[in-house]
């Protein structure tokens, strides 16, 4: 076969350790877009110098100083700002890995086999090297994230993507982790979304995928299971789906792929009854296991629909609309895509309806650099593009709550994130939204970027009060006017649920009995929106802080929502006084949230009875050396489940729920301040220890900027509180 297939997969075991020249990577960050640059030409780096940034990032050694050691907590927040300030970008806000999961790399790299889609040698590399740094030493495989048991996802996918990218099958490693996935019965034991792929890259045939019938989409928007009702990620991940699933689309065999289908099962490829292995799976992949009415729902359509009743015109309907829509959400966000799920799903199908030569496949193929992050381990696959607003706006609250906004040499800095929140702010209503079935994003910020366009209730209402607060210090310009600030807070409020609570992208939709068609098997509560405490307590607070310096604005539509909001936090409470998080690890991270709103009402330690609840929850559960440490376990589980030690992170969170809570225990909180102080470096950083976020229940993921901007917040509202006294 010729083409840019013809040399890839080939043996490079001589190269399996090779490394690129980490001093010729650059990050170019272009309005909040990061995309790495490997230069070829000792011309390129004269040219274009590395930052301290990119040394960071890279794991190079920065050169920045020793500074003098901190002896109070605001001291130890100005030397960690004096480090994290130098790694602010050009557009003013912070980059940083959002790695984690690793079903991710696994879509993107064989989209790019299939399409054809030259892979640059120096991201080939960089992919290895990551890939073999995360892989398991003890069993050789790979799990759904860094940090989980390996599975038939984790370990199959991986595998292929080395395969893909030139790894011999007889590197040990490779031996190794084969032996595991045969151990686990191999790539029929994958979950849905691990046949799909490996079905559209020609080593499984599509009997072994369970249906994804584009036809849903034209069910009437009444019907309580159409696609419309859907949590946003799973009907943008199931669109470009259906669309290639209907297409039953498959790469042609290539001597590689042939050798896959003799790598990846336990028996002969020619004997394997694919179409008995569509509900096989591995128990280490099973989080959420199929229902007996998705179960009843798939034989149907495997059955009787697809035999008998699927008729070639509504096929063809069908497929058009699912085609539309996805021609919809590229144009919407400048084929940034939602995430990096279905952003390779979307170019396979701009490839399938269009061909390889078209600009949506031109520009896929461009925008799936901006999933790619580049560190110390190599390359890996962001969670989306970046958290870029979610970040800046955390930052700069963190300075503002430290007491540090009014000393002059932050002023250039905190401009320069206020530019960036001012530029990302979103304008405008997706065209046509009603159609896509987008929700209203005129005043909105997104978690990531305004291009990727997506309006989230905390990122809005997080980006809204950085901004009122910094507008509202002395020295700082007015660069959001009154009217945008207003946009902000009219999206916030169509964001409640009934319940009181607040979803992430848009209100629920649809009743959570549509879990019973879960059919992603390894993550839970995927179906629909659900309320949270973390966006809850977000919207709360901003519209606190708004109401103080807006007082007329739809006072009473605002007074309303807090009510109601409120009410569902308390309800939200548990017996032991925890609340459930569902975007950070887990416990510590929603009580965090969930104290700061009761704390903006007045129900604090000395008022409320629930509030002393909570503190008593953090408070028996602190370490001997005064930090707090949460495994992930406590995520899949629902039981809080501590970790082997405390870390920084967690620690800061809890200080800041105590603090906010008005906790009387000065000598527990100093002590956890202490902790915080003991573990930073000379430079002002401190050091990555475990994962900090989470979704969906099952997979883990990255936000390392948190290792900086909550331990600042701490540490300034100890000061706040209790005074800067010397604590070193």
């Amino acid at each position: 076969m010729s083409g840019p297939n013809s040399t890839i997969g080939q043996s490079h075991c001589e190269a399996e350790d090779e490394k690129t020249d980490y001093s010729r990577w650059r990050l170019l960050d272009e309005r909040g877009r990061q995309t790495w640059h490997y230069l070829r030409t000792d011309e390129e780096v004269r040219k274009w110098p590395q930052s301290i940034a990119d040394k960071y990032h890279l794991g190079l050694p920065t050169g920045l100083p020793e500074l003098t050691q901190a002896t109070s907590p605001v001291e130890s927040a100005r030397n960690a700002l004096t480090f994290f300030s130098q790694l602010q970008l050009s557009a003013g806000n912070w980059g940083c890995e959002y790695g984690g999961p690793m079903f991710l790399l696994p879509g993107l790299v064989i989209t790019w086999y299939v399409t054809e889609t030259p892979i640059p040698e120096a991201h080939r590399i960089e992919i290895k090297n990551y890939l073999w740094a995360r892989q398991d030493p003890e069993d050789g495989g790979w799990g759904l994230h860094i940090e989980g048991e390996s599975s038939v996802f984790g370990t199959a996918m991986n595998y292929t993507v080395l395969r893909l990218l030139g790894a011999d099958a007889e590197d040990p490693r490779m031996v190794k982790a084969r032996g595991l996935l045969h151990r686990l019965g191999g790539a029929v034991n994958g979950p849905h979304w691990a046949k799909f792929w490996l079905s559209v890259l020609g080593v499984c045939q599509w009997d072994i995928v369970n249906p994804v019938p584009p036809e849903l989409w034209l069910l009437p928007d009444w019907m309580p299971i159409a696609p419309w009702r859907w949590w946003i990620h799973m009907r943008q991940v199931f669109l470009p789906m259906s669309f290639v699933w209907s297409k039953k689309w498959s790469y042609s065999p290539t001597p590689l792929t042939l050798e896959l289908r003799k790598e990846l099962f336990t028996q002969t490829y020619e004997s394997i009854r694919f179409a008995s292995h569509r509900n096989s799976i591995s128990p280490k992949d099973n989080y959420h296991p199929k229902t007996w009415v998705l179960n009843t729902v798939n034989w149907a359509l495997v059955n009787v629909w697809n035999p008998y009743l699927r008729a070639n015109a509504l096929t063809r309907r069908a497929e058009a609309w699912t085609w539309d829509l996805i021609r919809r959400e590229d144009e919407n966000t400048d084929y940034a895509n939602l995430g990096p799920v279905n952003g390779p799903m979307n170019l396979l199908a701009c490839y399938i309806k269009e061909g390889p030569d078209a600009y949506s496949v031109k520009r896929h193929r461009e925008r799936m650099e901006d999933f790619l992050w580049v560190k110390a381990e190599g390359m890996l696959m962001n969670g989306t593009n970046g958290v870029q607003n979610w970040d800046t706006s955390f930052l700069i609250q963190a300075v503002i709550e430290a007491g540090l906004a009014r000393e002059p040499r932050w002023r250039k800095m905190l401009i320069h994130a206020l530019e960036y929140l001012e530029d990302q702010q979103i304008r405008e209503n997706c065209k046509e939204q009603d159609l896509c079935y987008r929700h209203p994003r005129k005043g909105a910020w997104a978690f990531s970027t305004r291009d990727q366009g997506y309006t989230v209730s905390d990122c809005t209402a997080e980006g809204v009060k950085a901004v009122m607060l910094l507008q509202n210090t002395p020295g700082y310009p007015e660069l959001i006017p009154d009217e945008r600030i207003h946009d902000a807070i009219d999206i916030i409020l169509t964001i409640q649920n009934p319940s009181g609570g607040c979803s992430s992208y848009e209100p629920t939709r649809g009743s959570e009995y549509m879990e019973y068609l879960n059919a992603a098997e390894v993550f839970g509560r995927i179906m629909v929106e659900y309320d949270y405490p973390e966006c809850t307590t977000a919207c709360v607070t901003a519209l606190s802080l708004f109401q103080k310096l807006y007082p007329e604005y739809r006072a009473a539509d605002i007074g309303t929502f807090k009510r109601n909001a409120l009410e569902y936090i308390r309800k939200a409470q548990r017996w032991d006084g925890s609340w459930y998080g569902s975007w950070g690890i887990c416990f510590t991270y929603a009580g965090m949230f969930a104290l700061e709103a009761l704390a903006s009402v007045g129900e604090t330690y000395k008022t409320s009875e629930r509030v002393r609840r909570a503190c008593s929850f953090f408070l028996d559960r602190q370490m001997a050396d005064g930090g707090w440490g949460e495994s992930y376990r406590s995520c899949e589980t629902g039981v809080y489940t501590p970790h082997e030690k405390s870390q920084v992170v967690q620690t800061a969170w809890v200080v800041i729920a105590l603090l906010e809570a008005g906790c009387e225990r000065r000598a527990p909180i100093e002590k956890a301040v202490k902790l915080i102080m003991s573990r930073q470096q000379a430079n002002g950083e401190w050091l990555q220890e475990g994962i900090e976020g989470v979704f969906n229940k099952s997979c883990m993921i990255s936000y390392p900027n948190y290792k900086f901007i909550f331990p600042i917040k701490a540490l300034g509202m100890f000061a706040n509180k209790f005074g800067d006294v010397k604590l070193q």
